[in-house]
């Protein structure tokens, strides 16, 4: 199964945003599943239903920054490179979903949603393009991945 499939599964399964794209990708990374989702619980719904950044987005940064980080503070080149890496996606998603804020890709007012999830229903997953932006972003990223393999 491919990662875009996987993430879109997770998702389906009630996994937030960025949880989506950080479980699908948890086995490059040498993340245990309970790991993945621990990680990455804060971020969904442009970080806890702020609306900002998208989570699938997030979850990239997050996957490359596993990948493509460095552990060292002072490793400039390494951090221009991953930056690089986290921009071009972003800007790509963007182009190709309109946007990587979360309240302009859903169409929702300015301002922070109230804190609690909204109930995952079929209503919700009718109502919400969001399984496709995260499939989107999973996609992305592993042909990026597969680029540098």
């Amino acid at each position: 199964m491919d990662k875009a499939a996987i993430a879109r599964q997770n998702f389906e399964e009630g996994y937030n945003c960025c949880q989506s794209i950080v479980l699908a990708f948890a086995p490059e990374m040498g993340l245990t599943k309970d790991t993945a989702a621990l990680l990455s619980a804060g971020l969904g719904g442009g970080v806890s239903r702020l609306r900002e950044i998208c989570g699938a987005v997030s979850g990239m940064a997050i996957v490359l920054g596993m990948l493509h980080g460095s552990v060292n503070p002072l490793d400039q080149a390494k951090k221009t490179a991953l930056y690089t890496e986290v921009q071009e996606l972003a800007c790509a998603f963007s182009g190709q979903c309109g946007s990587y804020i979360c309240r302009d890709l859903l169409g929702l007012p300015p301002g922070k949603d109230d804190p609690a999830p909204s109930e995952r229903t079929s209503q919700y997953y009718h109502s919400r393009q969001c399984g496709d932006f995260i499939a989107k972003m999973a996609e992305l990223l592993e042909k990026h991945l597969e680029k540098d393999a």
